[in-house]
C-alpha cells in the first residue's frame, strides 16, 4: 500500500458525503483508492428521529493491519440532536484501503455526514 507524499499533491478536492445509518455496519467512505489520501475534517451523526434516542458506533478501519479501531462506541444520540465524532480540531488521514464504518442501534434514525479532502499524489 502506498502512502503518497501530500506535499506533492496534484489535486485536492473537497467532498461531503451523507449516509442513512443502518443496523448493518456500513462503510461510509469506501476504501481509499491508490495514490490518494483522504483528510477527514468532520464526521457528524444526526438523529433524525423526532422521539427516540439511538446509539451509534463509528470505526476507523486500518487496511495495513486489517483492524478496526473505535472512534465512538455505542454512544447515545438523543432525538433531534447531533454528535460530532471528528471535527477540524481532531481530523484524521485515511490511507489506501482505509475506511470509516458506521453502525446504528436502529434503522432510519441516524444520518452520517462526512466532510473530507481527497488528495491526489
Amino acid at each position: 500500500m502506498a502512502n503518497p507524499n501530500i506535499a506533492t499533491a496534484t489535486n485536492i478536492y473537497g467532498r461531503t458525503i451523507c449516509h442513512a445509518v443502518t443496523t448493518g455496519n456500513v462503510n461510509v467512505t469506501g476504501g481509499v483508492p491508490s495514490n490518494r489520501i483522504y483528510k477527514v475534517n468532520s464526521v457528524i451523526i444526526s438523529n433524525v428521529d423526532g422521539t427516540s434516542a439511538a446509539d451509534v458506533s463509528v470505526t476507523f478501519f486500518d487496511a495495513s493491519s486489517s483492524t478496526g479501531y473505535s472512534l465512538a462506541k455505542t454512544i447515545s444520540v438523543p432525538a433531534d440532536a447531533t454528535l460530532v465524532v471528528i471535527s477540524k480540531d481532531t481530523q484524521i488521514y485515511l490511507e489506501e484501503g482505509d475506511a470509516i464504518f458506521v453502525l446504528a442501534s436502529a434503522n432510519s434514525a441516524l444520518n452520517a455526514i462526512i466532510s473530507f479532502e481527497e488528495i491526489y499524489a
